[in-house]
């Protein structure tokens, strides 16, 4: 079986990409970006990433990665337990505690229209940032969110950790930066990184 993802490396889609190489998934790579006419053959709204599987697309990184994990069995606790449940909540926590500030942050910089940006949310975002960080590193539970293996939630981190620092946000401290160090240096990254 071989998936097809689409997307610009720069963006989710790095995530997709990382969790292939993780769990040593064969695909191809089709490095469109958002927009473009190629994506929207298979994104009616342009957005990326997209994964192909069979006659299956799925759209959405986070979608995409807790599916992958789930099916093989791979960078996730089992559906239906407790550290399941825990896992997910860092999940969501990261998405709305460090991705929505990113986003806002990368919206009003080249996302919207320039009559529509308001660069003044921008060192607002950063702040709010650099204290869920904290917070978070201070919650880990060992070198990983949740002991001594990485998970999706460590690929969306690790994922928006490398955005901060595109972005010239805080860098999150010495325990983040050791972290983000941990995740850089797994050979999968480093795969996905050159892809």
């Amino acid at each position: 079986m071989t998936y097809t993802v689409y997307g610009a490396v720069r963006s989710r889609t790095f995530r997709v990409l990382w969790l292939l190489q993780e769990l040593g998934l064969a695909y191809s790579h089709v490095p469109a970006g958002p927009q473009s006419d190629e994506i929207r053959k298979v994104s009616p709204l342009g957005k990326i990433p997209v994964l192909i599987d069979g006659d299956a697309v799925l759209r959405d990184s986070t979608a995409i990665l807790t599916y992958l994990a789930d099916k093989h069995g791979g960078f996730t606790h089992p559906a239906g337990t407790i550290p399941r449940a825990r896992q997910d909540a860092w999940t969501f926590r990261i998405l709305d505690e460090v991705e929505s500030l990113l986003w806002t942050a990368s919206k009003h910089t080249f996302v919207l229209p320039e009559a529509e940006r308001v660069p003044a949310v921008k060192p607002a975002c950063a702040a709010e940032y650099s204290r869920n960080i904290a917070r978070i590193m201070e919650e880990a539970e060992g070198p990983y969110l949740m002991g001594t293996a990485p998970l999706v939630p460590d690929i969306l981190l690790g994922h928006c950790g490398t955005w901060a620092q595109v972005a010239k946000f805080p860098d999150g401290g010495t325990a983040f930066s050791d972290y983000l160090s941990r995740l850089h240096a797994r050979p999968a990254f480093r795969v996905a990184a050159g892809a």
